[in-house]
């Protein structure tokens, strides 16, 4: 099966916002002083590492914040690394200002760099674990896209070497810092709507073994490093989508790693770590998360479900016949739908006071990746920490195991166990290449 995903099918502009950003204090709780700045300055240096089709839409919002400079990349596909440096440069000629820029193949020699102060990781899923526990170990602050890891495993020992490093890592669920949902979630959560009963979070399908076709790998394309911890698949443009420089053309889908099960999580994590973590979030579970997971197709079960203990069930169900990616509470005095271009409730007390038209790719929208950089300076938690971005991949991962297995399992939250289940207790790891582990 062959999935390329347009820009326009992946990612759709946002076009209702609300003016002013509502920021929940809950996630802005303190942590201890870090240490890893390396300079006295006041310059916030950005090293990036993958250079991607997501990279670069970071890059855009990140390299004009005042008081950061991007310095160094990082990719094993030699024409990103050159693409990489192109637009730094140019964007720093335009500003008269002269920033040297380096690039590397190995992600390793970027951690090595003093003068670096924090890191973002837009690599594919099977990477992230492993780059974010180095830039912990090199005491680097961290932005990490989402999903966070690739195993539950993964998620706890990324928690740990982020609070044992005292280092700042900030999860890229950008929703979070979007008013739409923060003022969603607001009226769920003081109860506006009542006892929310249930949930739909349509997110989509879950992955599927790899199949595409062998193709020969480019000459400037090390495909070993590429594939790095994961079980080895075979070379497909689709999973690392070529470029041009000359004439310039950037990617024309996304990386089609995402939709298979060794290399990624399908809808289920990519979508999910998105509008599953709205749920969490609006049911108060950034701390906790479900105790049942069942598969869509279990004896008649329709829609992939999640029970939590207060009786809110959340089905990864549309909500409108568009098959809208959004989340929809449902409580016993009303309803909210909120996604990237839709806000509707049950009654008009539930709507944003202000709406604004806003323009430009979503993944764009600065003020998630501004509070990243003002977490580094306040060495205070992002509104995303570790442990939120870790509960929320844990729901998504949790669905995919259920599917995986074809049948209900039951989980607890507290200590993060599957319960009397060892057929899912070894999936909450995965066998790597040679060489690595966790």
């Amino acid at each position: 099966m062959s999935k390329k995903v347009s820009r326009r099918d992946f990612i759709r502009s946002s076009t209702v916002g609300v003016a002013g950003a509502l920021v929940f204090s809950q996630f802005l709780t303190s942590c201890k002083q870090s240490k890893v700045l390396a300079t006295n300055d006041g310059i916030i240096r950005l090293g990036f590492i993958g250079l991607g089709q997501q990279a670069m839409h970071l890059l855009n919002g990140l390299i004009g914040i005042p008081g950061v400079e991007v310095v160094a990349g990082s990719d094993v596909y030699g024409i990103k690394n050159q693409r990489f440096t192109k637009r730094v440069k140019n964007y720093y000629a335009k500003q008269q200002k002269e920033v040297a820029v380096e690039t590397y193949e190995n992600y390793k020699d970027l951690l090595a760099r003093k003068d670096i102060n924090a890191v973002v990781i837009a690599t594919p899923d099977h990477w992230h674990a492993f780059i974010a526990i180095d830039a912990c170990k090199a005491k680097k602050n961290i932005y990490l896209e989402k999903p966070l890891t690739f195993t539950i495993k993964e998620g706890q020992a990324l928690v740990k070497a982020v609070r044992d490093n005292n280092v700042i890592l900030a999860v890229g669920s950008q929703q979070r810092s979007d008013p739409n949902f923060q003022h969603a979630v607001k009226m769920v959560q003081e109860g506006k709507i009542g006892k929310v009963q249930r949930v739909n979070a349509y997110v989509g399908e879950p992955p599927v073994p790899y199949n595409l076709p062998e193709e020969t790998i480019p000459a400037d394309l090390n495909w070993k490093m590429w594939l790095g911890p994961s079980e080895y698949v075979h070379y497909n443009s689709q999973l690392d989508p070529p470029i041009s420089l000359d004439p310039e053309k950037n990617e024309q889908y996304w990386g089609a790693w995402r939709w298979y099960k060794e290399l990624g999580g399908g809808y289920t994590t990519d979508w999910g770590a998105h509008m599953f973590d709205i749920a969490q979030w609006g049911l108060g579970m950034d701390k906790s998360g479900p105790i049942e997971i069942i598969p869509a197709g279990y004896q008649g079960t329709k829609f992939l479900t999640f029970k939590y203990e207060s009786g809110a069930v959340m089905t990864e169900e549309p909500f409108d016949e568009k098959k809208t990616r959004g989340v929809k509470f449902w409580g016993d005095k009303g309803w909210i739908e909120v996604s990237r271009e839709h806000y509707s409730a049950s009654d008009d007390s539930l709507l944003p006071k202000v709406v604004e038209q806003t323009e430009g790719a979503y993944e764009t929208k600065a003020s998630h990746q501004e509070n990243f950089i003002n977490a580094i300076k306040s060495h205070k938690d992002p509104i995303v920490p570790v442990e939120i971005g870790h509960r929320s991949c844990t729901v998504c991962t949790l669905g995919n195991i259920a599917y995986h297995l074809g049948r209900p399992i039951k989980w607890n939250p507290a200590k993060e166990k599957f319960v009397n289940d060892s057929e899912a207790d070894k999936l909450i790891t995965k066998n790597y290449s040679k060489g690595f582990s966790i």
